[in-house]
Parts: C-alpha cells; sequence; structure tokens
C-alpha cells in the first residue's frame, strides 16, 4: 500500500507529502500504519478529483522552491519544486539533499539551484520546440538569506565550503534568465509537499495545483448527473425485473 503512494503522486501532486511513510517501510509500527489509513481514507474520499490542465496563455516558467532543513528527522532534508507553465502545474518534485547543510539558508539555496536547473532544462525544450521564452523565469523562495546568496557571488564565510556548482545561480542571475523573489510563507505553495497544512490552507493549495474534482458542482454539470443516472436507472436493469425490452432488428 505505501508503495503505491509513490505511483498516484505521478497525477496527484497533493499526496507528495504522504509518501513520507515510504521510510518506514523496514521498521514500520502501528503510528506508521494508523497514518498509512488516514491517508487512503483521504484517497477515498477524492476519488473524483484529478489533475487537470486547461489552455492558457504560455508565458515564462514560475518555479516555487522550499526546503525543509531538519525535516524528516534524517540528514539532508528534502528540497521541494514546483514549475507552473501558464496555469497548469508542469513539473514538480520532493528529494533529499545528497549533501547536509549547515543552515537552513544554505539548504534553501540548494533548492533554488535544483530549481533553476529544471527550469533551464525546459526553456531549452520549449525553444527546441520553436517556442522560445524571451522573459526570465521567476523563482519564488521564503528565505531571504537564500535570495542574497543568489545576487551576491561573492565568498564569504556562509558560502565558501559551499560546490561551485551550485553557484551556477548566481550565473544565471546574472545572465537574465532567472529572477529570484521572495514569497510569504503564507503564499509558499511548496509547504504542501513538506509539512501537514490547515484545511483551508491545504485545499486552497491543492486548488493552485490545478488538482480539482470533475465534478464541478455547476448547473450544468448537476443536470447533466441527474440525465445520466436516470439513463442508468431505465437502460440498465437486473434480469430478474420484469420488463418490455426492444426486439433487435433482423
Amino acid at each position: 500500500l505505501a508503495g503505491g503512494l509513490q505511483y498516484l503522486t505521478f497525477t496527484h501532486p497533493d499526496l507528495l507529502c504522504s509518501t513520507i511513510v515510504c521510510l518506514h517501510m523496514h521498521d514500520s509500527r502501528e503510528p506508521h500504519l494508523a497514518a498509512l489509513k488516514r491517508v487512503l481514507r483521504y484517497v477515498c474520499g477524492t476519488l473524483d478529483f484529478r489533475l487537470q490542465l486547461y489552455a492558457s496563455i504560455t508565458g515564462s516558467p514560475v518555479a516555487y522552491t522550499d526546503a525543509d532543513w531538519v525535516g524528516f528527522l534524517l540528514p539532508g532534508g528534502p528540497h521541494l519544486v514546483i514549475v507552473f507553465l501558464g496555469d497548469n502545474i508542469l513539473s514538480w518534485s520532493a528529494k533529499r539533499q545528497h549533501t547536509l547543510s549547515r543552515s537552513s539558508a544554505e539548504a534553501e539555496y540548494r533548492g533554488v539551484a535544483n530549481v533553476v536547473a529544471e527550469t533551464s532544462w525546459l526553456r531549452n525544450l520549449l525553444r527546441e520546440l520553436h517556442t522560445p521564452l524571451l522573459s526570465a523565469t521567476l523563482v519564488y523562495c521564503d528565505n531571504v538569506n537564500a535570495i542574497y546568496m543568489t545576487a551576491n557571488p561573492v565568498q564569504h564565510q556562509w558560502t565558501k565550503h559551499i560546490e561551485i556548482d551550485i553557484h551556477y545561480v548566481s550565473d544565471m542571475v546574472a545572465r537574465g534568465q532567472v529572477r529570484v523573489l521572495h514569497v510569504p510563507s503564507r503564499y509558499q505553495y511548496a509547504d504542501i509537499f513538506t509539512k501537514g497544512l490547515p484545511s483551508a490552507f491545504f485545499e486552497e493549495f491543492r486548488t493552485s495545483l490545478s488538482v480539482r474534482s470533475s465534478l464541478a458542482q455547476t448547473a450544468g454539470c448537476i443536470i447533466s448527473q441527474y440525465i445520466y443516472e436516470y439513463y442508468l436507472l431505465i437502460c440498465i436493469r437486473p434480469v430478474s425485473m420484469d420488463v418490455i425490452r426492444p426486439k433487435p432488428i433482423v
């Protein structure tokens, strides 16, 4: 059951945080089973939710990145990436960092480096599809110190031990292909991948990820649903019922 959650995240990014239960499969306990049952209840209650894509004006990718410095109680907390293209979510991931960070700013900076690499690949892909992007990619981060580090490539005590390839971000910012901006934690959509949120925030962020109910409560949808149920009631009946059915034309 726990392994199956990873396949659900391909079309349900709102379940990405719940895959943390997979880390305890080798030594599972009763609390882990209770958490898994709760996730399954959520899945059963949202069977009509799915990832929906809409036609929109294709602009420059907009990305949100976040890092949980001490998350999951493991060395190298996870970094989260969400990339939007227009009004649709295009890419999302949650991976553990390979290197242990010494501060939250360093962890966030590594997350920014990962999302810049992801958006750079997307920009190259769109250019090969003859749809080049003329504006810079916007990357939103909620850590002010990490944003300062992207704009100031000077080596100092915060960054002198960081690998050189991480400073790829500063080069992309200097070339004008990426802009790293601050976003308040209230609007940090990547938080849905890192921690449990209040129901109101979770539902708002889930809708922002384009995960919506396929049975929208509109007048046209309700009428269509009634017509469909009436059709099933008339045409699909048990054989034991004495119903006059039309004879096939020979």
